[in-house]
């Protein structure tokens, strides 16, 4: 099975130490978002996690704890994201300019193929204009060129939770048009030094010459990673157009803290920071501990 670390929150920034702790225990307990009283107990082993996909956008805190993970044998890949905002909209990253550094230093550490770029979400407004996007991006393109292959694109979307920021005019929709225009652009600049465009759940994009579509939990990457076929079973869950294979998620939602004001796995800033104190890196859970009244369930962990 490949484990996913974690769509829900930036586990290598925040919980690095929880994670080797639960590599350590040999297994994690994963509470129900939609059922609170439903956990699930997910083995963590060599026999049955056949791949860990890792999403941060600043895993410095992970890089020193990577080798455990080569000496014992398990392939993984990041999707890491970098993306041209400032502090107004992302509260609490360091720097875009140490940011990249860490990237190199990944991808020196691990190889350029086992680094996605996500340059995801793409907002535009009165200050994030197709100029802004178009310099920003080619900056990063050139700063990068050479430490990865790939750069997943997606257009924000406007959930339930940030919809106060789309009344506040600091996000809006952006419409098909601005989509394609701005997506061939970009295909365009990432071409020149080398990087693929992929599209991250937005069929519209593949009428862009140039633009693949993505996978995040991809099983042509895990494939290479593995040296072999895998079974392949469609995920479930995520949004229209995703083009992943299944996975498991370990994270939960309301624990990152990197601040960005368009994220849809907060419902807030402070509820995130209030569990991030709360958090026990010894726990068998990311946030809190077992009760008397869950029900937990073995999970079933099917090898690919």
């Amino acid at each position: 099975m490949v484990i996913s670390a974690s769509r829900r929150t930036d586990i290598p920034r925040f919980y690095t130490d929880w994670f080797f702790n639960r590599l350590e225990e040999g297994y994690v307990c994963v509470r129900n978002p939609m059922n609170a009283k439903q956990v699930s107990r997910i083995n963590l082993n060599r026999d049955t996690v056949d791949c860990f996909v890792f999403w941060s956008k600043d895993p410095a805190p992970i890089l020193p704890r990577l080798p455990l993970l080569f000496h014992n044998g398990y392939p993984f890949y990041f999707q890491f994201t970098v993306t041209p905002y400032e502090r107004e909209l992302e509260l609490n990253l360091r720097d875009k300019k140490d940011i990249l550094d860490t990237f190199i230093e990944l991808s020196r550490m691990i190889g350029k193929d086992k680094v996605i770029w996500r340059y995801d979400p793409i907002i535009l407004n009165e200050k994030y204009t197709f100029d802004y996007h178009r310099q920003v991006f080619e900056d990063m393109c050139r700063r990068l060129c050479g430490y990865t292959t790939v750069c997943n694109i997606s257009f924000v979307d406007i959930y339930q939770k940030i919809k106060r920021q789309e009344e506040s005019g600091i996000l809006r929709t952006v419409t098909d048009n601005e989509m394609l225009s701005l997506s061939a652009e970009l295909e365009a600049i990432a071409g020149k030094y080398g990087i693929t465009v992929k599209s991250c759940c937005e069929d519209i994009l593949q009428k862009v010459s140039g633009i693949q579509r993505a996978s995040c939990i991809d099983p042509k990457l895990i494939e290479g990673l593995l040296g072999r076929e895998i079974k392949i079973r469609k995920t479930i869950g995520q949004r229209a157009g995703c083009g992943c294979m299944e996975s498991i998620d370990i994270g939960a939602y309301n624990t990152c803290s990197n601040g960005c004001l368009y994220c849809y796995a907060n419902s807030g800033l402070r509820t995130a920071e209030r569990n991030l104190k709360a958090h026990n890196s010894r726990s068998e859970m990311l946030i809190g501990s077992l009760k008397e009244e869950d029900k937990i369930t073995e999970k079933l962990m099917k090898r690919i």
